[in-house]
């Protein structure tokens, strides 16, 4: 079997500024203290190829311009509406004030497995992802109106928090989009 590779060109993708032309997709991602500013980078660049509206970043999160973030987003933090904030618990709270769905991506004695989670056609949702190592923070998970968990079969408890917004994100953009 022969297939050939498309070229970047043949890919028809938007560039960076005609990205925020684009309908918004209902979906921001919220990161509560990202220490790898690498994991933010990616972040960035998974936001971008699934069109999210914007990120906050939260806490300790580095922010462009940033080399690091640079090297694993390739200019996707430059596409990509973001802001900065201290406290994640208070941007929750404003966000709900507005009309969002926040949901904290965590392990938690309610969570909705991401498989059997139905998200609304016109409803905006915020998704948290915590820190690579405490997970998201309980006062936002209180917060939150919910949580989604990816399920998982193996000897680890988690998985790194880019490879969770690349599945959370995969998942929410192909029942929105159906």
């Amino acid at each position: 079997m022969h297939d050939r590779k498309l070229l970047n060109y043949e890919l028809h993708r938007v560039d960076a500024e005609h990205y925020r032309d684009l309908p918004e997709s209902g979906i921001s991602l919220i990161l509560d203290n990202i220490r790898s500013a690498h994991n933010v980078g990616s972040a960035f660049r998974t936001a971008d190829a699934f069109k999210v509206d914007k990120i906050w970043l939260c806490g300790i999160c580095a922010c462009p311009p940033s080399a690091e973030i640079h090297k694993s987003a390739l200019g996707a933090e430059d596409s990509v509406p973001w802001e900065h904030r201290s406290d994640t618990e208070a941007l929750v709270r404003e966000l709900q004030a507005y009309g969002w769905t926040v949901l904290s991506v965590e392990q938690t004695e309610n969570a909705i497995e991401l498989q059997e989670f139905v998200p609304e056609p016109g409803r905006r949702y915020a998704l948290v992802f915590g820190n690579e190592v405490d997970g998201v923070q309980q006062g936002v998970v209180d917060a939150s109106d919910g949580a989604l968990v990816i399920p998982q079969f193996g000897t680890k408890h988690s998985l790194n928090v880019s490879v969770s917004v690349g599945v959370v994100l995969w998942q929410l953009s192909h029942k929105l989009r159906r």
